[in-house]
């Protein structure tokens, strides 16, 4: 059975792993993300050479943050400045000599959901991956849809506020990932957002901190109101949730609960699609990836 080397460009951390055709992983391991492009190259090699000492690996599937054109070209922003308006997949086929395949990060995790996850067989999926911004991704017709600019699922820059008199806009990135909570609890406490992560505030928040209950609340109600949207733009079968937040034991519980409180404060309709978390967690993008090679080598 063929099997291939899959990295996953995160903003923190690059994962990479072996993959076989039918997913089953070995290999697996991470390293921080650099700081240049070229010493992502360098540790790219470097890994290659390290694992063709351990498995026959048959090309380089990439999970990668940004706007990926169909030749492997990334496009406008991402968690990685150094990457942009580069022909990644030229560059790493020249850097490496293997065959490679690219995709954006939040598709890739749909892409494993519809290959070997809670997506299979269904036709009609939205995938939403919080962090620190919502990413996303649409299975439409059981394929994945990139739309007419490749913006397809760029759920997060969905308005979710609008001021007519100070023109002030807030999106649902801003409101509603896992750094909004970051921002909100550190402006009321008066620190830095540096010193504060999300496991921190669920902490805080468990022992007591009113302000950090308070933050978690509002951020679980405007992921709702972004979810409620999408059901009744997209009315699909299923919502699939991933994000390091999504593998809390009480996330779906308090997801749910906002979900039908913003439910009845409309009072205008219960869409029936289910939202639940996605199977794969922070595998899921390597994954993904290794199908989309597969899809496009065959």
């Amino acid at each position: 059975m063929k099997q291939y080397l899959a990295f996953d460009f995160g903003g923190t951390y690059v994962k990479y792993a072996v993959i076989d055709e039918e997913a089953n992983i070995s290999l697996e391991d991470k390293t921080p993300t650099p700081d240049h492009l070229q010493d992502l190259l360098d540790f790219i090699q470097q890994t290659v050479q390290q694992v063709k000492q351990k498995a026959n690996i048959h090309g380089l599937a990439v999970s990668c943050p940004g706007t990926i054109t169909a030749d492997g070209e990334v496009q406008g922003t991402s968690a990685i400045p150094y990457l942009h308006d580069i022909a990644l997949k030229k560059v790493l086929h020249e850097a490496t000599g293997m065959p490679v395949a690219v995709e954006n990060d939040a598709n890739c995790a749909a892409l494993a959901e519809l290959w070997k996850g809670g997506a299979v067989g269904l036709q009609d999926v939205l995938v939403i991956v919080i962090g620190t911004g919502i990413g996303g991704a649409i299975i439409s017709n059981g394929a994945l849809y990139r739309g007419a600019h490749l913006y397809g699922g760029e759920f997060g820059y969905a308005i979710l506020f609008a001021d007519p008199k100070s023109k002030r806009i807030d999106y649902w990135s801003q409101m509603g990932s896992t750094s909004a909570i970051v921002r909100k609890v550190a402006e009321q406490k008066g620190m830095s957002t540096k010193s504060l992560s999300g496991e921190n505030i669920f902490a805080m928040a468990k022992n007591g901190d009113e302000i950090c209950q308070q933050a978690i609340e509002e951020f679980y109600f405007v992921l709702a109101t972004g979810i409620y949207n999408l059901q009744h733009i997209y009315d699909p079968e299923l919502i699939l949730i991933g994000g390091g937040i999504s593998a809390r034991q009480d996330f779906m519980s308090s997801l749910s609960t906002s979900i039908q409180d913003v439910q009845q404060s409309m009072g205008i309709g219960n869409p029936h699609g289910k939202v639940t978390t996605c199977t794969f967690l922070q595998q899921a993008n390597l994954i993904g990836a290794t199908y989309h090679f597969l899809q496009s080598k065959s």
